[in-house]
C-alpha cells in the first residue's frame, strides 16, 4: 500500500474520564512529563512517540488507539487505498485537532488511525 512509505511517526491516544486525575497519575505514579493543553494532555517521549489523553467516553476496546502520522499528507488517498484493499473504515476522513484523521479496523477489529497535519495536502 502506498501510504506505508509515508508513515513518519506514531501516537498513542487515550480517552479518559478525568484529565486532572490522569495528569496526577501519569506524572506522579508513572513519571511522564505531561504538558497541559486546551482540552488534552501531551507527552512526547525521547523516541518521538507522542502519548495524548483526551477527556471523553471511551467504549471498551477502543482506547488506547494507535495513530500513524502521514508525513507527506495524502490522507484521502490513504483512505481510498484502504477501502480498495478491503479494509473496514470506522470513520470517513474527518477533522481532528491540528489536521485530518481516518479510523479503520485491523484484522482483529482493533481501531487504528492515520493522521496528517492540516497544512499538508489531503490528496497527493
Amino acid at each position: 500500500m502506498e501510504s506505508i512509505n509515508r508513515i513518519s511517526d506514531v501516537a498513542i491516544i487515550f480517552t479518559v474520564q478525568n484529565l486532572n486525575r490522569t495528569f496526577e497519575f501519569y506524572t506522579q505514579s508513572v513519571g511522564l512529563n505531561l504538558e497541559k493543553n486546551d482540552g488534552y494532555l501531551l507527552c512526547t517521549l525521547p523516541s518521538g512517540t507522542e502519548v495524548l489523553f483526551f477527556e471523553g467516553e471511551a467504549k471498551p476496546g477502543t482506547s488506547p488507539q494507535i495513530v500513524f502520522g502521514l508525513s507527506q499528507g495524502g490522507i484521502d488517498d490513504a483512505a481510498e487505498a484502504l477501502v480498495r484493499s478491503g479494509v473496514q473504515l470506522l470513520t470517513q476522513v474527518t477533522e481532528a485537532p491540528g489536521g485530518w484523521a481516518v479510523e479503520f479496523a485491523d484484522p482483529d477489529g482493533h481501531p487504528v488511525a492515520f493522521f496528517q497535519g492540516q497544512s499538508l495536502p489531503r490528496k497527493l
